[in-house]
């Protein structure tokens, strides 16, 4: 069995269709049809069949495909072996965030990487939670964030590392009524307009657990992805919003209040495919952000002494 049959195969069956792996491995749809053919005369079976989409794995394919995982995982895991006896983590390691987490973290990853042997390539996207997986395909590590979980829904065939668990507040003009509460309820959101986000995104958990709790409606005047515009929005009076502690600074417009009474916090986790995580760089890279979390973690932890208290 040759390796470069066998990812092959793997690449089929992560990414869907052939014209997929074209694209992603920059090579010609034509080139892969005949490295499939001699795939299938090296292994004397047949791996692919049509199908609707082009074209689909037979179930050896598929055994195969599985079994590339395996393989690759172990080379890679030797590799690293290879590395921690020869000296310190070296190579490129491409990084993904969704922009609120990334920038929670990435400034102090960078510091902390420079003049090292590890270069990082950065991305960032505002996605769905379930989307965040498929990004792992072309990733070595993808800051993604759930609220239902520590594993993005669709990310449990991936590594995933926990990075930081970080609240969700609520986003009040700096005049609302709600203002002077130190910590707010359900039952106290459930009048006002909400500034949400699109159905799919993490942070819509919270509005459908104030619903599901209170058996009244929470009306979304906007869906918006980015962070600041629901900021200068909420600021504007346009609405309430759910914003992440970590990364919203203190303004003069915008006030944040801890929910309580719903599950109101994201876990923060690094996503990887599992033989790239056994790549030491890229464990070296991960366990960084872990300590960069746990850093982050306390400098925004509330002190004990000036929670609020119950009565509210």
């Amino acid at each position: 069995m040759e390796l470069r049959h066998l990812e092959l195969l793997r690449e089929i069956a992560a990414r869907g269709t052939l014209t997929a792996v074209a694209r992603a491995t920059h090579r010609t749809p034509s080139a892969l049809s005949q490295q499939l053919r001699s795939a299938e005369r090296d292994l004397r079976v047949k791996l692919v069949e049509p199908d609707s989409r082009g074209l689909r794995l037979t179930s050896a394919g598929q055994l195969l495909a599985e079994g590339a995982e395996e393989v690759s995982e172990s080379l890679a895991r030797l590799q690293a072996r290879l590395e921690e006896s020869t000296g310190k983590p070296r190579g490129l390691v491409r990084v993904g965030t969704l922009p609120s987490a990334g920038q929670a973290l990435l400034p102090a990853l960078v510091e902390r990487l420079r003049g090292s042997a590890i270069a990082l390539a950065l991305d960032d996207f505002d996605i769905a939670e379930a989307d965040f997986a498929a990004r792992a395909l072309d990733a070595d590590i993808v800051i993604s964030h759930s609220l239902t979980g520590e594993t993005p829904i669709g990310a449990e065939g991936l590594s995933s590392t926990l990075l930081a668990r970080e609240p969700i507040d609520v986003a009040l003009p700096r005049e609302h009524p709600l203002a002077s509460m130190p910590r707010l309820t359900p039952e106290d959101l459930v009048d006002h307009d909400w500034i949400g986000v699109p159905e799919g995104y993490p942070f819509d958990a919270i509005p459908l657990a104030i619903e599901q709790l209170t058996g009244r409606p929470a009306h979304r005047s906007f869906r918006l992805r980015d962070n600041h515009l629901v900021e200068s929005l909420v600021a504007a009076g346009a609405g309430i919003g759910l914003l992440p502690r970590f990364t919203t600074r203190p303004s003069d417009g915008v006030i944040l209040r801890p929910l309580i009474g719903v599950h109101a916090e994201r876990s923060i986790v690094a996503l990887s495919r599992r033989d790239r995580f056994q790549r030491l760089a890229v464990r070296t890279v991960t366990e960084q952000l872990v300590q960069i979390g746990q850093e982050v973690t306390r400098a925004h932890a509330v002190p004990m002494s000036s929670a609020p208290g119950p009565e509210h």
